[in-house]
């Protein structure tokens, strides 16, 4: 059985009792996991098929061509379009669709012009679509998806990174911090924009998308894990004066004993209350670059995206900016609460009685 510490266990209380950051959590928690099974709720494949007796399930198997539906082409089956066709004739066939039946890369235009349509209960489009005719619940969708993967991914970087070399400053000292503090105080003074900006000029196009996301979270993450390292390194000098530290030296503990069994579990806490607001702080600068161009290659659907189309469609599809800017202020603001209640709950001074 997984228990916790006392010490946690009460401050894991005295979150539950901030109940705004707790319900937040919990919503947070759910979108999570509604987003990685999206496929099942935002798509254009079909859940399940029944043709002819038998089943198929094309949503997490390979796509199939129209000839295995008695179709005469063979590239992957339009199956709203063979839903309707198979309703049509009265055919016992018959397959489920998902909630939003469309995918966020796919062109739906109706009249054979790409355009913004506003939303419509009778063709699906609940929020409308984008300028290309994109379904722009979808694309919303596997944003926020895509938003909190890049940001989940960021902070576990950036917090190794940050506490790797923090915490080697403060317990080591000497000349390897002075070293240390000088490089980063280099480090931090390159501006961060400009050298995205070096970056994805000479990447070429042809590279495929998921290096080039990959390389974006590696130019942010060395240029954001400096002020990660500050505090790691306050809170070590500060744990490292203390007298259960001298006890575990006199009993013949190692250094690496010391670092993994004593220090860092007990400034962990600390960080523990940054960690919300670095996944804001990543959420915000990924679509800031979408917004200015060089963030997500595209056509990698994301928030800064839709806001930039949605500014430059403001007048005529005011539903793109509207969508997706609800979307960015809902998501920054409950991570936001949970942050703030993470902080207070983990705050030692406002528990604590001085006698």
């Amino acid at each position: 059985m997984f228990r916790l510490n006392p010490q946690t266990a009460k401050k894991v209380r005295r979150f539950k009792a901030i109940k705004r950051g707790y319900y937040s959590f919990l919503a947070v928690a759910i979108v999570v996991v509604i987003t990685a099974f999206g496929e099942l709720l935002v798509n254009s494949r079909a859940l399940f098929v029944s043709y002819e007796g038998d089943w198929y399930f094309p949503t997490y198997t390979k796509f199939h061509p129209g000839t295995d539906f008695g179709l005469d082409y063979d590239y992957e089956v339009d199956y709203r379009a063979l839903r309707a066709q198979w309703q049509e004739q009265g055919s016992d066939n018959w397959l489920l669709m998902p909630l939003v039946p469309y995918n966020p890369f796919e062109n739906d235009a109706r009249d054979q012009a790409f355009k913004p349509t506003a939303p419509s209960w009778s063709t699906q489009h609940y929020l409308g679509t984008d300028s290309t005719s994109r379904d722009i619940l979808a694309r919303l969708f596997y944003g926020i998806r895509i938003a909190l993967l890049f940001s989940f991914a960021f902070v576990g970087a950036v917090y190794f990174v940050g506490i790797a070399v923090g915490c080697a400053m403060g317990f080591f000292g000497g000349t390897f911090d002075l070293l240390f503090q000088r490089l980063i105080e280099i480090w931090s003074n390159i501006p961060f924009l400009y050298m995205v900006i070096i970056v994805f000029s000479v990447i070429p196009d042809t590279l495929s998308v998921g290096f080039r996301i990959t390389v974006l979270l590696l130019v942010m993450v060395l240029f954001s894990w400096t002020s990660m390292t500050y505090y790691m390194r306050t809170e070590t000098y500060k744990e490292k004066a203390r007298d259960y530290v001298a006890a575990a030296r006199i009993i013949g503990a190692s250094n690496t004993r010391i670092i993994f069994r004593h220090v860092l579990p007990n400034v962990i806490s600390t960080l523990v209350t940054f960690m919300p607001f670095t996944v804001i702080g990543a959420i915000a600068a990924i679509t800031a670059l979408d917004f200015l161009g060089f963030g997500l290659p595209p056509p990698t659907p994301s928030l800064g995206e839709l806001l930039k189309q949605g500014l430059s469609t403001l007048r005529t599809a005011p539903w793109i900016v509207t969508s997706s800017f609800g979307t960015l202020v809902a998501i920054l603001t409950l991570v936001t609460f949970i942050g703030e209640a993470v902080r207070e709950s983990f705050d030692p001074k406002k528990f604590t009685m001085y006698r």
